[in-house]
């Protein structure tokens, strides 16, 4: 009989979000401090969506560039209305769908975006160690492919993680220890014994991760060893623009290290780090990745003369 009424999945309908902090005042202040950041990961992204299209020159090397605002504004949409609508109200809950609904497409856009950080790392390298093959090597129907590469794969992992979810029963509690709903933090609330459904996070979230993470560093470490005894002005900014590149991705991919890589439980700094996860990364990659980027200034210059 028991068995039966776990086959019958879930009798939890909403899940309850902790957010935050639990104080109201300051609740407030950060609903103040989280619109002014929302707003310019919206504002910023979609200029450089914009200065990439309106200006020809820029099209063939800020081709990822572009995709990355995409994703960046997509991936902070996901979880940032509802943590300032929370904000704004005692009871912080979420319904087991639109809960499902912002796993999927959270891990749908970060995976992606962890892909993309990987391409352009090897983008990087074939610029800076290769120029002049570079045109031949990353054509348009190069990076065509590996868009699509990324995209399939973020959506396999997505709908692999998802699936794996939705397949488990959940019959309470249903309280979830952060201010958005996370693969690890809703197992967790599952009827059964999920240690199997851990070790399938780990080799699947935490090796990916992990993996990009190793691939981007070793890349990086390449361009440093073969550019080290003949810095030109141009080879000087290109390392700065690494070094900017590598304080990002390790920003962003040092959060999946961190929940991914370990079993599903809840720690004091879980919150802290979802926070530059979902809101700090997305506004420093259009500082970072493209207002440094000496093409991008150049039409800003052309753009306000």
């Amino acid at each position: 009989m028991e068995q039966l009424v776990l086959e019958n999945h879930s009798t939890v309908s909403e899940f309850f979000l902790s957010g935050l902090t639990s104080n109201h005042a300051v609740e407030l202040a950060l609903f103040t401090f989280f619109v002014v950041i929302y707003v310019l990961i919206i504002l910023g992204n979609i200029f450089i969506i914009f200065m990439i299209a309106h200006d020809q020159q820029l099209h063939s090397p800020m081709y990822f560039l572009s995709n990355l605002s995409v994703i960046d504004v997509c991936h902070s949409s996901v979880v940032m209305p509802k943590m300032l609508a929370d904000f704004l109200v005692d009871k912080k809950s979420i319904s087991f769908a639109e809960c499902m609904a912002q796993m999927f497409f959270l891990h749908l856009f970060a995976c992606t975006e962890i892909f993309l950080l990987t391409i352009m790392a090897y983008d990087r390298y074939i610029a800076i160690c290769n120029p002049m093959r570079y045109g031949t090597i990353m054509s348009q129907k190069m990076c065509l492919q590996l868009t699509a590469a990324m995209c399939m794969g973020g959506l396999i992992h997505s709908v692999a993680l998802t699936a794996l979810t939705l397949n488990l029963p959940y019959c309470g509690p249903s309280a979830i220890d952060n201010f958005f709903c996370d693969v690890p933090l809703v197992i967790k609330l599952a009827c059964v014994n999920t240690q199997v459904f851990e070790m399938l996070i780990v080799s699947n979230s935490g090796l990916i991760s992990v993996v990009c993470f190793l691939v981007l560093v070793t890349s990086y470490v390449v361009i440093l060893v073969s550019l080290r005894n003949h810095l030109s002005e141009g080879q000087h900014k290109a390392l700065s623009t690494c070094a900017a590149h590598l304080t990002v991705v390790t920003l962003f991919l040092g959060h999946c290290i961190f929940i991914y890589l370990r079993p599903a439980k809840s720690l004091a700094a879980d919150k802290v780090v979802s926070v530059f996860f979902t809101a700090i990364t997305p506004l420093m990659n259009p500082i970072i990745y493209t207002f440094r980027n000496e093409d991008m200034q150049n039409a800003l210059r052309k753009l306000f003369r």
